[in-house]
């Protein structure tokens, strides 16, 4: 019975990823449209979630308020995403950690690799920093609508890497316009690929990278793991992102229009937090069911790999995300771990 459910689930992944992405019609009678965009591909938990808050809003709001929902990418990657923002063609987004870090660099501070042991410490600081993630995006003329969830990702490649020295061998990805795992790298010892997330998997399969990083329910609806084989069992980090209205869009809504979208969000969101973290659990398991090698990493792997991120945010403090983002992190990690 568990191996029809794995499997049913990986077929159902399967079906979401090449599906046909059509983009929910807008109600004839919409007086305030918001044509929204996502990498996260249709049919997966994101969207799926996303389109019952959508839902929720048309019905609370009798039509008046209404989402377009272009998913898969379709409109080009974030940073195209928010290019068209600015030019008034879309309204918002779903947003990468590192794809909106361009614009506001604090939001890269808990995309450190390596610096969170578990979901409960993730949960007590982004707790701790929203209210600092709102006021940064306000000042760049974005509305944070709710925080998104990636889950914790993990090295994934060709070949099966347990040391520092394997990783070093590998011909490593790191997210286009992302200073902070690039640095890492390169601090590493490793001369990173810069790539948008849309062009990993053709560079898994021509071979231009053979190692990148994903969550485990993030690779199976992107197809990573056909190719990228072999899991390193141990997180390289943490990863999130943002669902962002351009202020001026969402400040032209009365403000029980904004209340209802803000108050939808918290519920629907935090349903979402929820189905990620489950995915990512029945992931694993699909993805050990279809061949997939979980490898178990050098005792002495992580004491390195700490250092070497020690190293990077000494350099990087200041120019890829403020000092001060950083030692409030600080003093809410050491505040949890104290508890």
């Amino acid at each position: 019975m568990a191996r029809f459910l794995t499997n049913m689930l990986f077929f159902t992944l399967i079906i979401a990823l090449f599906s046909v992405t059509s983009p929910v019609p807008a109600m004839a009678d919409a007086k305030y449209l918001f044509k929204v965009a996502s990498l996260a591909p249709e049919g997966s938990v994101w969207i799926k979630r996303f389109r019952e808050f959508a839902q929720e809003v048309r019905e609370k709001s009798n039509g008046e308020v209404e989402f377009k929902i272009y998913a898969g990418g379709v409109m080009g990657d974030d940073q195209a995403m928010y290019r068209k923002m600015r030019a008034g063609q879309l309204h918002g987004g779903g947003f990468t950690m590192t794809g909106i870090g361009a614009v506001v660099p604090d939001f890269r501070l808990m995309g450190i690799p390596f610096l969170f042991q578990s979901y409960e410490e993730v949960d007590w600081v982004k707790k701790g920093l929203t209210d600092h993630f709102s006021k940064t995006f306000a000042e760049n003329g974005l509305e944070l609508i709710a925080l998104t969830e990636v889950g914790f990702v993990y090295t994934m490649s060709t070949m099966p890497i347990a040391t520092v020295a394997e990783l070093k061998k590998g011909n490593c990805w790191a997210p286009d316009n992302d200073p902070l795992s690039s640095g890492f790298l390169e601090t590493l010892g490793v001369s990173p690929t810069p790539l948008t997330i849309p062009d990993v998997l053709t560079s898994l399969q021509t071979g231009l990278v053979n190692t990148v990083f994903n969550s485990f329910y993030g690779s199976i609806v992107l197809q990573w793991f056909t190719k990228a084989k072999y899991i390193t069992d141990l997180p390289f980090g943490y990863a999130y992102g943002a669902f962002l209205l351009d202020s001026k869009q969402f400040a032209l809504l009365p403000a029980k229009y904004g209340e209802l979208i803000k108050k939808a969000a918290d519920h629907h969101f935090g349903v979402l937090l929820a189905d990620t973290r489950k995915s990512n659990d029945e992931a694993r398991t699909v993805l050990k069911e279809n061949g997939v090698t979980f490898v178990a990493t050098d005792p002495n792997a992580l004491a390195e790999l700490q250092s070497t991120r020690d190293r990077t945010v000494m350099a990087l403090t200041g120019k890829v995300f403020s000092k001060e983002i950083y030692d409030e992190a600080m003093r809410l990690l050491a505040q949890h771990r104290s508890r």
